[in-house]
C-alpha cells in the first residue's frame, strides 16, 4: 500500500488451461487487498491481460509483470520472503513478526500453483500456513494480506479508475468514477 515498503505477490507455477482462472484470481486478490504488484509466470499472459484490464477500469496503482525466472525473483528479492503453504507456521503465530519486518523492508509473498520445489521453502524467511488444511491458494492469500495490513486495505482509495462500485445491501451498481 502507498507510503509503505512494497508488497509483491509471486505466483509460483501456472498450468495453461488448468490454472488460468486461479492465476487470474491470485492477481485480482493481490490487487484488491493491498499488494503493489503481482509477478506471474511467463506462460500466464492471459491472466496478466485480465488483471491489467480490471486495474484500468477500477483503478490502481497496481502493476502486473511476467517472468520466466521464478526462482530468480525469490533469490534476488531485496527484502523478506513469505511462502504461503499449508505446511508452514500458523499465520496467527508469525503475523506480528512479518508485519514488523514489512514496516522496514519490501515483502515478497509466494503463492504456489503446481507442486512447489523444496528450494522455495528454503528460500523463504517464513513458510506460513493459513490453516494447515488443504484449501484455495486465493483464500490463503486473501487472509494473509488482510492480516498483514490489519484491515487497512479495505479502505484503500483507487486512483485513475474509470468505474467504481457503489456499495448496496442488494443489487449491483457500477457508475463512472467521476460520478458522485
Amino acid at each position: 500500500m502507498h507510503n509503505e515498503p512494497e508488497v509483491a505477490v509471486l505466483r509460483y507455477g501456472h498450468r495453461p488451461g488448468r490454472d488460468d482462472r486461479m492465476t487470474t484470481h491470485v492477481g485480482l486478490t493481490a490487487r484488491a487487498l493491498g499488494a503493489d504488484r503481482v509477478i506471474l509466470p511467463d506462460n500466464a499472459g492471459h491472466s496478466m491481460e485480465t488483471v491489467e484490464d480490471i486495474t484500468g477500469r477500477f483503478g490502481g496503482p497496481f502493476e502486473v509483470e511476467l517472468t520466466e525466472a521464478l526462482n530468480g525473483v525469490i533469490r534476488n528479492w531485496e527484502g523478506k520472503v513469505v511462502h504461503l503453504t499449508m505446511y508452514g507456521e500458523r499465520v496467527q503465530d508469525v503475523e506480528v513478526d512479518i508485519r514488523e519486518a514489512h514496516a522496514e523492508e519490501p515483502l515478497l509473498v509466494v503463492v504456489g500453483g503446481e507442486k512447489v520445489p523444496f528450494e522455495v521453502y528454503e528460500g523463504a524467511d517464513w513458510n506460513v500456513g493459513v490453516t494447515n488444511q488443504p484449501h484455495s491458494e486465493v483464500a490463503g492469500l486473501a487472509v494473509f494480506l488482510d492480516r498483514l495490513f490489519d484491515g487497512r486495505e479495505l479502505d484503500r482509495e483507487w486512483e485513475d479508475a474509470e468505474n467504481r462500485v457503489v456499495p448496496m445491501a442488494t443489487g449491483k451498481k457500477v457508475v463512472p468514477a467521476d460520478e458522485e
